[in-house]
């Protein structure tokens, strides 16, 4: 057996001069504090890999994920925490609890499902504080992790089944055991570079018996082999020393994905789905050899601890992708098999129904039943997660965790802008970037366009009511949102001119699909030939007629040494044609100039709108045959450039290619410096105004470039870690959007600053920023108790005004070392409280000083439109807090207009205009919006010596509340101090209801605010009334602070009534220790 220590490596790449070291984490600095917004949707959830629940706390569970990370509920699913956000993968393949410490988790990265789309991982990672923080513990290169079992007494003693690589050979794969609690592994069951372990099961009653089910497959960028000579059921009775292969009653020869369960009350039982439909024995890796069908795939039943087996029944459906069985804990009679729907059998597995999760999303991968109830059951699918209460019944689905698998992104052009892009098995969708409610972004929010897996989804330009998109294998439609209606307009070879029949289409699973940027009615979608109909779908053609592809017939490739012609198990699945397009695109600044990339590495470009197409990939240097092209990209800038990244992990190789043409693609460059080798390229664009400003998404983050790819700078800050398949930058917004292969889709709003960062600017004490302008929409509410209901949050009310700020010493200039050891221990300007950020209006009169973060980098505040507030607080003069509304106090809303953002630094100043707009929605006359200012801003005048007078009140009432209880303490006084402490207290009484009138008047000013109108005459007689009181109010009340009160304070004084100081204190004797 192998042994496996866990070895701090460094790895020297290459010298880098300090000055670019210190360049590059500058620029690192600079963007760390930008802040990406989740806008959902959460509605239809995402691949669910593993499910781990706390068996004494059911309420309590762990949710693995394809690749949106790991995410734990306390409340059973009412709300949601993400754990795994700042580790390094996302991928999850298994989630694992330990029973008797609950607080230890450990967790297994690289889903195992053998998509397509299927993310790799890094290994395993351990939490002993339930889930809060997180230690890698190794097996780095298994790629893909399907189950971890945890000795029930012994913690320090874990099992790990790894699939190993899925797009290749490897030797990091199989069972791997650890008896020191990961500090070091041994690979205790290992087959080959083709085999690795998918499922395990661990008797409860015998923990030293564990069941392995060993997998060979392999899938490439053709297709995929899901089966060999080394697949296998496995056994140990020692606690992993050693194994047999148990093969009594299963089917001879070579099989595919294997699924295990053991009966929880007797070890005895096994339950197994094994995959054997190909072939019998035979030679080859992938197990060459005729013979076999269907039936003798199938659910198999063990009462000897797997000595020997029995047939129940050929249920197995679509084993590549689910092989998964679970045994009721409580009757071994009900079985559940998990696929595109959830079989359940209460014969033992002779029958089934499909009905198990109706009403909920299809494709399960994970299932827990309560052992202490049956009929509580956790469910995990490729829509998320749900439950059921009465034993499959009725399930309830959990609609409010953000795990959209998006494929694509795309916008429209309505103010606020819908965000639009297809989803894994979820359909496209369309969703607000901002709402009108205060609740924000809600799933009702979002509308689906067409059905299946989704994946392009574009807006007409013209038309924003209608949306095209397309499903896997071409399946493109046209939607209606004002009707409802869709309108199905795939192209097909229909009848031919050259009268060819046999002819038809491939279509990639992810289609390209692209509307012309210079003739909105023209629509391109990629087959392996590139199709564009000129009337918007109705009637489709063939770009210059020519197969863009290598043609290659995958039936002649080798997977695992069986070429495609022969039997394999689980043969393409996922993989339906090869030679296709992958990406379309049209330079937006020549006519006639489109590119093309496929699944089999051709990179095409015409100049004359497809009459002639020239392959010009042979011109890259460095890039491997056949590597899958994820994006081709023409400069909006350049005549001659274009943009072209390579995802080669389908080929097993997972280093990043980026490349550059400035003539045509007659030449390449490569411009990957920067991004991290072991992830893929997804996705590529430049900015339509800045040409040096380029974004990139691979499997873990976005990445920017400052010089158009000569470095490359990750933008971490709060989005979590998660294949990135697209980006969209919009047009007039400036925003970018995300969209993640499951968490959904985020935006980084107005990247502005990104476009004005340079070398130069990093050395620069600090830069405020343009401001674009903003409108300062109105939202409202509705029905406000919608219990745990997902939201994504609205961008926040007001201007965005983002800053860069520095505080480094030049360290390549020896000049300023003398002035660095004069310095450094004094505070910089930013520390010593030399930065201020205000607000003016355009006579130049003051709004605000904002208070505002002020760290190295860009820094950014929200100006929430409105004056300052008219009083600091010291203390809230009542529990619901010094504004009238029961808030903070706060100003009023500016006025639309144009305002000076003035930043200083020292002695330094920087200045920018905002443009405030108003609501289009809610017109109102210039004159009438003054007038109504003017309203707002009497009360913003009045609300302070209101505020100060309430806080007189309230120490006046105390003090002589005070009064009253030292006079109380006397019996022989004067009658004058008691007929004068009920004056002054009736006064203040009168004064107290007076102020209490003055208030209500005075707070009708968020009434005012909160409409486009002007105030009405009640509104306007409240204010008066308000103003009108307030100064014999003061006059009473200064004349009681001024005169009364100390006159009747002195009185007091003078009879010897004062506050008793209290007794003294006696010093008690030493004793003990002297």
């Amino acid at each position: 057996m192998k042994v496996i220590h866990i070895l701090l490596l460094t790895t020297v790449l290459g010298t880098v001069s300090a000055a670019d070291a210190r360049a590059q984490t500058d620029l690192e600095t600079a963007v760390s504090h930008l802040q990406f917004r989740s806008i959902g949707p959460a509605l239809m959830g995402g691949r669910i890999a593993d499910l781990a629940v706390v068996e004494a706390k059911p309420q309590v569970f762990y949710v693995g994920t394809a690749s949106g990370g790991v995410w734990k509920t306390v409340n059973h699913g009412t709300s949601w925490t993400p754990l795994f956000d700042e580790q390094p993968n996302g991928s999850i393949g298994d989630v694992t609890v330990h029973q008797a410490n609950p607080n230890l988790i450990w967790v297994g990265t690289g889903e195992p499902q053998n998509r397509q789309s299927s993310p790799w991982g890094d290994g395993v990672y351990k939490s002993t504080d339930a889930g809060n923080t997180w230690t890698h513990m190794g097996l780095d290169e298994t790629k893909h992790i399907a189950r971890i079992l945890i000795h029930p007494r012994d913690p320090d003693i874990v099992y790990v089944a790894a699939v190993g690589d899925l797009w290749g050979p490897n030797e990091e794969r199989g069972v791997y055991r650890t008896r020191d609690g990961g500090q070091t592994w041994e690979n205790i069951l290992f087959i080959d570079e083709h085999t690795g372990a998918i499922d395990m099961a661990m008797d409860p009653g015998d923990p030293n018996t564990i069941f392995a089910t060993m997998y060979q497959r392999r899938r490439t960028g053709w297709g995929f082999n899901g089966g060999g000579p080394g697949s296998g059921l496995y056994r140990s009775t020692d606690a992993g020393e050693n194994w047999i292969e148990l093969t009594e009653g299963l089917p001879e020869g070579d099989k595919g994905r294997i699924g295990i369960d053991v009966f929880r009350q007797d070890g005895n039982v096994v339950y197994a789905l094994v995959e054997a439909d190909a072939r019998r024995a035979g030679g080859g890796r992938g197990g060459r050899g005729g013979g076999g069908g269907a039936a003798r795939s199938g659910l198999f039943r063990s009462l000897d601890r797997g000595d020997t087996w029995e047939k129940m029944s050929n249920t197995n459906p679509r084993p590549m992708y689910y092989s998964q069985v679970r045994i009721d804990p409580s009757n071994s009679d009900r079985i559940y098999v998990l696929g595109g729907s959830l079989m359940v059998s209460d014969d033992a597995g002779r029958s089934f129904r499909s009905d198990g999760a109706t009403q909920i999303h299809v494709d399960h991968h994970a299932l827990w039943i309560n052992p202490n109830d049956p009929d509580h059951l956790i469910l995990g699918s490729d829509g998320g997660v749900a439950a059921s209460w009465d034993g499959t019944g009725h399930w309830r689905m959990f609609d409010n965790i953000p795990l959209g698998q998006f494929y694509t992104i795309s916008y429209d052009m309505r103010d606020p802008y819908y965000v639009c892009g297809g989803l894994q098995d979820n359909n496209p969708w369309c969703g607000p970037s901002n709402t009108r409610s205060f609740h924000g972004i809600r799933n009702q929010d979002w509308y689906e366009t067409a059905y299946g897996d989704g994946f392009w989804t574009v807006v007409d330009p013209t038309d924003s009511t209608i949306v095209f998109s397309e499903s896997q294998g071409g399946n493109m439609n046209r939607y209606d949102l004002i009707t409802g209606e869709k309108t199905a307009m795939r192209p097909i070879t229909g009848p031919r001119a050259d009268g060819d029949t046999t002819k038809a289409y491939r279509f990639n699973w992810n289609s390209p699909l692209l509307i012309s940027k210079h003739d909105p009615s023209t629509i391109y979608l990629g087959a392996n030939y590139l199709m564009r109909s000129r009337d918007r779908g109705m009637t489709w053609e063939e770009v210059g007629g020519m197969d863009l592809t290598k043609n290659i017939d995958r039936d002649t490739l080798v997977i695992m040494d069986v070429p495609g012609s022969e039997p394999q198990m689980s043969i393409h699945d996922g993989t339906s044609t090869y030679g296709n397009l992958t990406t379309v695109n049209e330079s937006p600044i020549t006519f006639g100039e489109i590119w093309a990339g496929t699944d089999d590495g051709n990179v095409q470009v015409t100049m004359d709108d497809g009459a002639t197409w020239e392959n010009v990939v042979d011109n890259i240097p460095g890039l491997p045959e056949r590597t899958y092209v994820s994006r081709v990209v023409p400069s909006a800038h350049a005549q001659g450039r274009a943009y072209a990244t390579f995802d080669g992990h389908r080929n097993g190789d997972f280093a990043p290619y980026v490349f550059v043409t400035e003539d045509y693609g007659q030449s390449w460059s490569s411009i990957a410096t920067g991004l991290p080798n072991g992830w893929s390229v997804n996705v590529i664009t430049e900015h339509h105004r800045t040409p040096n400003l380029l974004f990139l998404g691979n499997e873990i983050g976005v990445y920017m470039s400052i010089d158009r790819g000569q470095n490359w700078t990750r933008i971490k800050s709060n989005l979590p870690v998660v294949p990135v398949d697209d980006l969209a930058i919009h047009p007039r917004e400036n925003d970018l959007i995300v969209g993640t292969h499951g968490r959904s889709a985020w935006i980084l709003a107005d990247v502005t600053p990104l476009e004005h960062l340079s070398t130069e600017l990093l050395d620069e004490t600090g830069q405020l920023f343009p401001q674009k302008p903003v409108t300062m929409w109105a939202q409202k509410g509705d029905w406000p108790f919608y219990g745990a209901t997902y939201s994504a949050s609205n961008p926040p009310r007001g201007a965005l005004i983002r800053y860069y700020l520095s505080n480094h010493q030049d360290e390549d200039n020896p000049a300023e070392d003398s002035v660095a050891q004069e310095t450094e221990n004094e505070e910089s300007v930013l520390d010593s409280g030399g930065f201020s950020l205000t607000i003016e209006d355009a006579q130049g009169e003051h709004v605000r000083t904002l208070t505002t973060p002020s760290s190295d980098g860009i820094n950014e505040v929200v100006w929430d439109w409105r004056y300052d507030a008219p009083y600091e607080m010291d203390e809230a003069p009542n529990e619901a807090g010094g504004g009238f509304g029961g808030g903070p106090p706060q100003g009023p809303i500016v006025l639309p207009g144009t305002y000076t953002v003035t930043m200083g630094i020292g002695a330094q100043s920087y200045s920018t205009t905002v443009e405030i707009k108003a609501d289009p929605r809610r017109p109102m006359a210039g004159l009438d919006r003054i007038a109504r200012q003017e309203t707002l801003m009497s009360l913003h005048t009045l609300a302070k010596p209101i505020y100060e007078a309430t806080g007189a009140m309230e120490r006046l009432t105390s003090q002589l509340t005070e009064a009253s209880d030292l006079i109380s303490e006397h019996d022989e006084l004067p009658e004058t101090l008691t007929v004068e402490l009920d004056a002054i207290e009736d006064d203040l009484s009168a004064i107290q209801s007076e102020l209490r009138t003055i208030r209500n008047n005075a707070g009708i000013a968020d009434d005012i605010q909160a409409s486009s109108t002007l105030p009405t005459s009640d509104q306007l007689w409240q204010v008066d009334e308000a103003w009108d009181a307030m100064p014999h109010l003061l006059e009473q009340l200064n004349e009681l602070i001024l005169n009364r009160l100390p006159a009747f304070y002195t009185m007091l004084d003078s009879e010897g009534v004062r506050p008793h100081p209290g007794d003294a204190i006696a010093l008690p004797s030493r004793r003990g220790r002297r």
